[in-house]
């Protein structure tokens, strides 16, 4: 029984070493690796999001560090390793995830604050430092940073859904606080605390040049103090604010000697304002060299501040708090002795320990938000202000301005003198007005005129303020009480009015009768006019002088609410848009096309009567509510009118201008339509009238408001994007698969909808090769990405690069194609053999022959042609042969193939590509993978999301600054 039992428990206690031994080789290998965290959720609603408490910091893992991403929507776990870009880097990292569970795209900014006074602590302080060296994500580069002086700010995209870990490199294993901004948002922040911090500054710096200007004028030791004081707290808020760096440059270790400088000083300052202040060297001897010990000691912190200033800021943070002591002591003290100048020290010596209990709840971190440290910077200015007063009382005490050197009514007539007002003195009993200075004099009548009785005041007022005028007065008299505050028009000499306020109080005499009314009376001409010019803005146009659409919506509805009441108001509505004004506009310029707009108005004008209302709602576009016709024949005659009185030929500058116009109209046939939706209608029949050819007028139909209304209202907005610049490029790298460097970019276009946001070029590109827009768009895609392209030459040197720009059937079939190609290349002084026009197989086909010839002149003008979309057609192959295509871009869609034949196509498509002599550029490479399988084959160039996302024009000068460092030099 014995010898059975001890194998078995020698068995066990092997099996429990085995599984220990185990578990501490899993436990070694995973010291050193960091596990996956736990993503933020993020919404489009989220402005600003802390990220400090969820950001998880490891030190001293060394250049390499290897991390577990966050789940992704698909629930796996990755691994990724991240390395050092910096010399400088000591092994510090800080990893946090993001997760965008909205379904639109999120731009957000990630900001960590170099210096934050929170969580500083009291002793060997943090005075601030670069904080983040670069982050990188576990999708995509490296984020680019945005300048700032005050935080590392990094720019992130989040697509809808995505689950993004982030790695990011620390100068520094502290991280006091990293926030989740929304662009606007912290712009908004950072303007507030901009204002406030300006404000602030102001303050400070008038309080220290006031107080060293009366220390010049009043030689009392407490000013000198006092003012060095000032100087001290503008210094620190200068710093603290980030004020010094606009005014030198610094480095992140020089402003942390800055900082601890600065607070020395103030330690400093606050010491030697108690001591002369309290005059305590009259007390005690000994007293004077404790404080003069004191003050040396601070003043060899200046030295240790250059080397150490962590050590120099905390014992002038402990000094601080042993000053607040002493000082309450000495002002307990002396304030039961009766000493004055300590009794009017107890207010400012109270604000300051609130502001050091504040500050010490702040460092220590129990005081934790944005605002506490901007307001403790306020806290101070406060504090200098109220000593100053303190210290002023003191220093002119017992001067020549006594109490009771002028009486009361001196001191008003004083006042009044000074204020620059006009007394208004109406002698009741007497009924004689007299003011003083004479007020005939400012109107440019003869002296005297406007004295006597109050109603030689009637002829020269405003008939429309007679009867109010005379009313107030009788009222004042009949009551006997109130004030008199009265505004009125009086006609000057010249003719016209002039705005006056009259501010008086009557005097009553023994019988309780009103015996006079005194007061002033100001010419307020200038603030009436600029009220009355800001009504006329707001509800007028300030060029024609026309209502505006505001007003005109306001009085269609008003007619409208009548047309239930009454039979004869019928209003049909108009809109008029020129067309082929935006060439005028660009050919004779702008004040041109100010005048033509005016003078058509006053065409216009002529053909409607009292009853009609003509506005205008947009910058070549009226409106026109027409009430005085209500029979269908005659209101197709006043809009034929309209369009024939456009058309009159406008002579300028020597040049004959005709117009045309689109007129949409509409008439009211429904008691239940609102003026928004007959407006509504009326542009509608006005876009189907320009987009039918222009020059005609369209009445509005039914079927408009189903047939393409969002078609009409994009290609409409469109219009207005294109000329006002919302539409922008961004560019997608093309790199070389044998060493994946930079070949070139393709331009893409962006439009930041001001109301619907990024609208994709699936969406409007389509419209615009509808309309008459693709040519506009296309050139200037062409001329923006030549003009870029020269911009990165000028500040990075000749680059090895290409952009590529696609071009549309319509831009194809357009004679002046090559014509502007050529200007827009002389213009922007660019190499055509720099740039490329990506052509799809399907443009090429809509018109063979044609594309055949416009393409052989844009190839020998020195442009590079490329086949976009190649294996997605069914007859790609012949064209080749006919067309000067030197590139052929490879479908995504063969590239992903995943069907057994797909290595087969694409190593015989490459080939006959270099057979002749054609450059081949892959799409949607989604691995390293195939990028190695392709360059293999012979593929020279790949473009994919894993090259790099579209950039835009920063981002790319950024990265060829990055990749091409010594071309400028070269």
């Amino acid at each position: 029984m014995t010898s059975s039992i001890v194998p078995l428990a020698l068995r066990a206690s092997r099996s429990s070493y085995l599984i220990l031994l185990a578990a501490m080789v899993l436990f070694a290998s995973l010291a050193g690796q960091a596990f996956a965290v736990e993503p933020v959720r993020i919404s489009r609603d989220d402005t600003a999001l802390d990220l400090t408490a969820t950001t998880e910091i490891y030190t001293g893992r060394g250049e390499a560090f290897q991390v577990s991403t966050a789940p992704g929507t698909d629930g796996i776990v990755r691994r990724i390793e991240v390395r050092a870009t910096s010399d400088t880097h000591q092994g510090d990292w800080a990893v946090f995830a993001l997760a965008n569970v909205s379904d639109e795209q999120i731009d957000r900014l990630i900001v960590a604050p170099h210096f934050r006074l929170v969580q500083s602590k009291l002793f060997w302080p943090d005075l601030g430092a670069k904080r983040i060296i670069s982050i990188t994500p576990s999708q995509g580069f490296a984020l680019d940073r945005q300048p700032s002086d005050e935080a590392d700010v990094f720019r992130i995209t989040l697509d809808p859904g995505s689950v993004v870990t982030f790695v990011a490199e620390l100068a520094t294993p502290d991280l006091p606080q990293i926030y989740l901004w929304a662009p606007d948002a912290y712009k908004d922040t950072v303007n507030a605390f901009t204002l406030y911090r300006g404000i602030v500054l102001g303050i400070a710096g008038l309080l220290a040049v006031f107080l060293t200007i009366l220390f010049v004028v009043k030689g009392t030791s407490m000013l000198p103090a006092t003012a060095a004081l000032a100087w001290a707290v503008l210094g620190y808020i200068c710093v603290d604010f980030g004020f010094l760096s606009k005014l030198i440059s610094i480095t992140a270790g020089d402003e942390r000697i800055w900082r601890a400088g600065t607070e020395v000083f103030l330690a400093a300052g606050l010491v030697v304002f108690l001591f002369t202040y309290l005059n305590l060297n009259r007390w005690h001897a000994h007293l004077s060299y404790a404080t003069l010990a004191w003050i040396l000691g601070l003043g060899l912190l200046f030295g240790v501040a250059i080397y150490d200033p962590p050590i120099a800021a905390g014992i002038a943070r402990l000094s601080f708090a042993l000053t607040g002591t002493v000082g309450i002591v000495l002002i307990a003290y002396l304030g039961f002795n009766r000493y004055d100048r300590a009794i009017l020290l107890v207010p400012a010596w109270a604000l300051i320990l609130v502001w050091l209990f504040g500050a010490w709840l702040t460092v220590t971190g129990q005081l934790n938000n944005d605002i506490i440290q901007p307001a403790l910077g306020g806290g101070l200015v406060l504090i200098v202000l109220l000593i100053g007063f303190t210290v002023m009382q003191h220093a002119f005490a017992g001067g020549a301005y006594s109490q009771g050197l002028f009486s009361d009514l001196e001191r008003q007539s004083l006042a009044l003198t000074g204020s620059g007002d006009t007394v208004w003195d109406w002698d009741v009993a007497r009924d004689r007005v007299v003011t003083i200075p004479d007020i005939s004099i400012q109107l440019g009548l003869a002296p005297g005129v406007m004295h006597g009785p109050a109603r030689n005041w009637l002829p020269r007022l405003h008939p429309d303020d007679r009867d109010r005028f005379r009313a107030t007065l009788d009222v004042l008299l009949e009551h006997r009480r109130g004030r008199l505050n009265h505004q009125f028009r009086v006609r000057a000499e010249d003719g016209h009015y002039h705005w006056l306020s009259i501010r008086a109080r009557p005097v009553l005499g023994a019988n309780g009768e009103i015996i006079r009314c005194v007061g002033t009376i100001i010419d307020i001409t200038e603030q009436r006019n600029s009220v009355d010019r800001l009504l006329q803005d707001a509800l007028h146009d300030n060029l024609t002088g026309l209502p505006n659409r505001q007003v005109f919506l306001d009085r269609l509805q008003a007619m409208l609410s009548l047309t239930a009441s009454s039979e004869t108001v019928r209003p049909t509505v108009m809109t008029i848009d020129i067309d082929r004004y935006k060439q005028v506009n660009d050919a004779l310029g702008i004040a041109a096309g100010d005048n033509i707009l005016i003078a058509l108005t006053r065409r216009l004008r002529r053909l409607l009567r009292p009853q009609d209302t003509l506005a205008r709602l947009s910058g070549d576009q009226f409106g026109l509510i027409l009430l005085s016709e209500r029979d269908p024949a005659k209101v197709a005659d006043f809009a034929d009118a309209v369009s024939k009185a456009i058309m009159v030929p406008i002579n300028f500058g020597g040049r004959e201008i005709i117009l045309t116009a689109s007129i949409g109209l509409v008439s009211w046939v429904d008691q239940q339509e609102d003026a928004a939706g007959l407006l509504n209608d009326a542009e509608l029949a006005m876009y189907r009238a320009k987009k039918a050819g222009g020059n005609r007028v369209e009445p509005f139909r039914p079927a408009f408001r189903t047939f393409g209304a969002d078609r009409l209202q994009i290609e409409t907005d469109l219009r207005r994007a294109i000329e006002r610049k919302e539409l922008s490029l961004v560019y997608q790298p093309i790199v070389r698969l044998h060493d994946a460097e930079i070949a070139g970019f393709e331009a893409l276009m962006r439009w930041d909808h001001p109301k619907r946001g990024n609208i994709s070029p699936a969406e409007f590109i389509p419209i615009a090769e509808a309309s008459d827009l693709i040519g506009q768009l296309g050139l200037f895609a062409f001329d923006k990405a030549a003009s870029d392209l020269m911009d990165w030459q000028l500040h990075t040197g000749e680059l090895p690069i290409f952009v590529s720009v696609n071009l549309s059937s319509s831009q194809l079939l357009n004679n002046e194609l090559y014509n502007d190609v050529r200007a827009a290349l002389a213009r922007t002084r660019c190499e055509p053999e720099k740039i490329k026009l990506e052509l799809t197989e399907s443009v090429v086909m809509e018109n063979p022959e044609q594309a055949r010839l416009i393409l052989n002149k844009l190839r020998d003008l020195g442009l590079g042609l490329a086949l976009d979309d190649f294996g997605t057609g069914h007859s790609s192959l012949s064209y080749l042969t006919r067309f000067p295509f030197d590139m052929i871009k490879i479908d995504k869609a063969l590239v992903r193939d995943g069907s057994d034949k797909r290595t087969v196509l694409l190593r015989s498509v490459i080939s006959m590509a270099r057979e002749l002599e054609m450059q081949v550029v892959a799409e949607g490479i989604e691995s390293e993978e195939d990028a190695i399988e392709l360059g293999n084959m012979g593929c020279e160039f790949g473009q994919s999301y894993l090259f790099g996302p579209p950039i835009g024009y920063d981002s790319v000068q950024r990265l060829l600054k990055e990749r091409f460092p010594l071309m400028k030099r070269a």
